[in-house]
């Protein structure tokens, strides 16, 4: 074989520390802007970005030159140095220390495409812990509510 073929569709959900509803959409769209440069200078292809205030969605096609947390890691630390940068928010703003990343085949790439971008009307139905929880069970991975995103006090299952 004289070249290498990867296709890796990755799922990315990072969420505000304390699930605090600070993404403005005032400024949400620059945000999304500046999480895309950081992806595809990271050499990766995002197929889209999406969000409400307290998370966001992004799904990519994953070179294989860079780990999933290696990335996630970039996205967090320089997005989060730009939000505090314009003071858009009051305080510092931080992500939480967890995410999840979800693998899928190109057969279901337009479903989750259009998935992500429905996320503020599908969150008139369900909230973030609802949607998170319902992945990892799709997904068949276990876990123990004591280690998720930490929830904010009155959002509950």
């Amino acid at each position: 074989m004289s070249d290498t073929f990867i296709q890796n569709y990755i799922h990315i959900v990072i969420a505000v520390r304390g699930r605090d509803s600070l993404i403005s959409p005032i400024w949400k769209d620059r945000l999304y802007a500046y999480i895309t440069g950081i992806i595809q200078n990271n050499g990766h292809k995002l197929m889209i970005i999406n969000g409400v205030a307290d998370h966001v969605h992004i799904f990519i096609s994953l070179k294989p030159t860079q780990s999933i947390s290696d990335l996630v890691m970039n996205v967090k630390r320089d997005s989060s140095s730009w939000i505090n940068s314009h003071h858009f928010v009051a305080g510092k703003f931080q992500w939480q220390n967890g995410y999840g990343a979800f693998s899928y085949s190109h057969s279901q790439v337009n479903g989750v495409v259009k998935y992500i971008l429905n996320q503020e009307k599908h969150h008139k139905k369900k909230t973030f812990r609802e949607e998170y929880i319902n992945i990892l069970k799709a997904f068949k991975i276990e876990y123990n509510p004591k280690y998720l995103f930490e929830w904010i006090e009155n959002d509950s299952v």
